[in-house]
């Protein structure tokens, strides 16, 4: 009876905690029209990073990717636009140890199966509101990944030190499918059994000016 009982707790406690790392994905809306943002380029490209995470039955990879010329617009030290170029051709893998087996997992992500890089070199995050939160700041922005563009809302902080911006994210979660990226997805093909790859790509940035942008 009590190993009953125990096989029971240790049951209801796995179902618990699989239901606890369900993860929620960024809700994407229809692109919200928005004047060209005035560049600056005062983001410090080599102090900010992207960071991604891609998963599968049994196993997950991540890394980087850099961002190309960018701008973080700042009025009284709060966040008034931006508009951040992703260099698509930079994608890197943290994980993978053998150098070989690391960058055939970086030309499979580049080729036309995810994100064409050749045809689609940037990808682009463009800020069209922001809302303050109870000290968290919700960022809205439209997405363009490949040929598509969606409008997300991101979790993110913006800190000062020594005239230097810190424009950071929480960490969320992108579906590839919203923006058309196929390979080996549920949402696509059916019979892949644990084939699969997941849809949702975690991912988290943090954005660094150059200097004083107010």
């Amino acid at each position: 009876m009590k190993k009953m009982v125990m096989a029971t707790a240790v049951t209801a406690a796995l179902i618990a905690s699989c239901k606890g790392e369900k993860k929620e994905k960024i809700e994407v809306k229809e692109e919200v029209k928005v004047e060209k943002v005035v560049a600056v380029n005062n983001v410090d490209v080599t102090a900010s990073s992207l960071t991604w995470k891609g998963t599968k039955p049994g196993g997950a990879h991540n890394g980087t990717v850099a961002l190309k010329e960018s701008s973080l617009l700042i009025e009284d030290g709060a966040i008034t636009g931006g508009e951040f170029t992703v260099d698509m051709t930079t994608i890197k893998n943290l994980d993978i140890e053998n150098p070989k087996s690391a960058a055939n997992l970086v030309s499979h992500l580049s080729d036309t199966d995810f994100f064409d890089v050749a045809k689609y070199p940037t990808a682009k995050f463009v800020i069209t509101s922001v809302a303050d939160n109870d000290g968290k700041l919700a960022v809205t922005g439209n997405l363009t990944v490949k040929d598509v563009t969606k409008s997300i809302t991101i979790p993110a902080a913006l800190s000062e030190a020594e005239g230097i911006y810190t424009f950071k994210s929480d960490t969320f979660n992108i579906d590839r499918a919203d923006f058309n990226i196929k390979y080996k997805s549920k949402k696509f093909f059916d019979n892949l059994k644990d084939k699969f790859i997941d849809d949702l790509v975690e991912m988290s940035f943090e954005v660094k000016t150059t200097a004083t942008s107010e």
